[in-house]
């Protein structure tokens, strides 16, 4: 999930905050658990529509339902805000793009976990475009994130390089995400959240809907499976970008990503719910994936003298 920088340190003589969660981390392991269970909703929805239509619907959807809540401020509009929200839009629409084609042939809980490879890529990317050398700890976590996709795919991928066409979609979907994260923090503070929140779905959508034409797809006949399902995406994916967007002001992006690290799990209880069954080594493979998610964001403490 997106994740926005760092909230400013209290000063002193501020209290500090209690051990017990804030509402603002409530709200967020609320919309994870929400988020989890979404890819079961969309793998029965690809039984009824292509990929590109439905996320196209998805996400138009959404932005039109942000445009009514926020019609006031959108007449505020910046040039730099329509272009950042276009690029986010644009990695949105690669990385759920390409997750829900994947889930046309992979399961629900595999697509969860192999999503979440997003959060330890997100430094290679940052260290690739932006030149930040990644901590110790995230390369360790993309070890281990490497090893249990390897397992999660089967020894018959041979290290993930022969992993079936809906594996591979998905995990470069997961890179399209781990450019949202950096897009998003690199445009943070410089627009106006709501505004960039409803132009970054309505670029995404209309993306997805023009790459129809270049995916063979055409519009699906009329079934309520694929109108409800897109229709509750909406309404959820709108909800979730405003909380995070509301609660991230106030959370830290260590302690949002290990919440965001729940998310899969969330996602194979729901698929296992509905009748998802993972062999024991691709459970091994997705607790791994779960590992390498934590590592990646742990920043052990040094002892002082």
């Amino acid at each position: 999930m997106p994740v926005l920088p760092p909230a400013p340190a209290p000063s002193a003589g501020q209290p500090c905050r209690p051990a017990w969660f804030s509402r603002q981390e409530l709200a967020l392991i609320l919309i994870t658990m929400v988020w989890g269970t979404t890819f079961v909703v969309v793998h029965a929805a690809m039984r009824h529509s292509g990929p590109m239509f439905f996320v196209g619907l998805r996400f138009v959807t959404a932005a039109l339902l942000g445009a009514l809540v926020f019609w006031r401020a959108m007449r505020g509009l910046t040039r730099q805000e329509l272009l950042a929200g276009s690029a986010i839009g644009a990695s949105i629409f690669i990385g759920y793009g390409l997750q829900t084609y994947g889930l046309q042939t992979i399961s629900s809980s595999q697509s969860a976990f192999i999503t979440a490879m997003y959060v330890p890529l997100v430094p290679l990317l940052q260290w690739l475009v932006l030149r930040r050398p990644p901590h110790a700890m995230s390369l360790l976590g993309v070890a281990f994130a490497f090893t249990g996709l390897v397992l999660l795919a089967g020894p018959e991928a041979g290290l993930g390089l022969q992993m079936e066409a809906g594996e591979w979609a998905t995990l470069l979907g997961a890179l399209g995400i781990a450019g949202e994260v950096i897009l998003i923090g690199f445009f943070a503070g410089k627009v106006d959240v709501r505004r960039v929140t409803v132009v970054q779905l309505l670029a995404a959508g209309l993306l997805a809907w023009l790459a129809m034409p270049l995916a063979g797809e055409a519009v699906p006949a009329f079934s309520w499976v694929w109108l409800l399902a897109a229709v509750g995406m909406a309404c959820s994916s709108i909800v979730i970008q405003l909380v995070m967007n509301w609660a991230q002001k106030t959370v830290s992006p260590t302690r949002a990503t290990l919440i965001y690290a729940g998310e899969p799990v969330w996602g194979g209880v729901a698929g296992r719910i509905a009748g998802d069954r993972l062999p024991p080594l691709a459970i091994a493979g997705a607790v791994l994936i779960v590992i390498g998610v934590l590592v990646s964001e742990w920043r052990p403490r040094r002892r002082r003298p």
